[in-house]
Order: C-alpha cells, then sequence, then structure tokens
C-alpha cells in the first residue's frame, strides 16, 4: 500500500530525503479528504476533521524497499502499534486523492487521540492544509510596530 505524505516526508523536504529519496517507485500529487493540518514543533499534524482537506504527496515503495521503510517511518513518526498509549501519530489506511479524481488506500499518519485533541483547542491550522504554504507566526509587535523575527 503507498504512502500519503504531507510533511518532513514531501519531496524537497528533509525527511524526504534521508528516509525516500532512491526508495520509490512513484511520487504523485494527492489530496486527503477530511483532514485539517496542524502545525507542530517544525513538522505539522493531520487530524480528522469532515469537509477539511490535506495537501501532500502519495508515495509509493520500491517493492523490495517496502518493510524495511514502513518500519522506518513506523519509528519516525513515534508509531508503536494501533492504540497504544505512547504514540504520537497513528497510522492509518485512508482514501487519498489523485488530480484527476480517483481514489486509492494509503498508509497516513494521523495526530493520536490526545495531541489531536489538545491541537484542537490550541493549535494552530495550516490554512488551506497545505505544508509547503505555512507561514511564521510573528512573535510580537519590533519597533514602530513591526513584526520582530
Amino acid at each position: 500500500m503507498p504512502f500519503f505524505v504531507y510533511g518532513t516526508l514531501r519531496p524537497g523536504e528533509v525527511n524526504h530525503d534521508l528516509f525516500l529519496r532512491g526508495r520509490t517507485a512513484s511520487e504523485e500529487p494527492a489530496t486527503l479528504p477530511d483532514a485539517v493540518l496542524y502545525d507542530g514543533p517544525g513538522y505539522p499534524f493531520a487530524v480528522h476533521r469532515p469537509g477539511a482537506t490535506v495537501v501532500g504527496e502519495l508515495i509509493t515503495a520500491e517493492p523490495a524497499a517496502y518493510r524495511q521503510l514502513l518500519a522506518e517511518l513506523d519509528r519516525l513518526e513515534e508509531y508503536e502499534g494501533p492504540g497504544r498509549p505512547g504514540n504520537v501519530y497513528d497510522r492509518f489506511a485512508r482514501e487519498a486523492l489523485r488530480p484527476d479524481g480517483t481514489t486509492v488506500r494509503a498508509w497516513v499518519y494521523l495526530a493520536s487521540p490526545l495531541i489531536a485533541r489538545d491541537l484542537r483547542k490550541r493549535g494552530r491550522e495550516i490554512p488551506g492544509g497545505d505544508w509547503f504554504n505555512r507561514s511564521a507566526e510573528p512573535l510580537g509587535p519590533g519597533p514602530e510596530g513591526t513584526p520582530s523575527a
């Protein structure tokens, strides 16, 4: 089964280079229906939300690399198995949508329930659900009312 990636595993991002480069059979644009994207500490979290959409890529691993890649991505995403209390993300099989409108079942890592609950209360949603379009929040007013970095 392919992977739907939406953050640091997307092409051009650091974890794509570390984990996926040279180990994929195909990479294509896709969206994840019924999910919203929140900004995390240097990486995003997708959370289930009907009607929202997350932008990303559909990654199909080379068959010979699949098992090892799945295990490595589970470790990266701090996923220890279904419903485990230490999970940062949970891995689900969800329908992703290709640009031509066809759907494909893919693995996707969503924020674990406790993290998702906190994000819904206090998280910063990424408008449009696209990690590449995130913007930094100003830290506060600088001299003469200009934002400071």
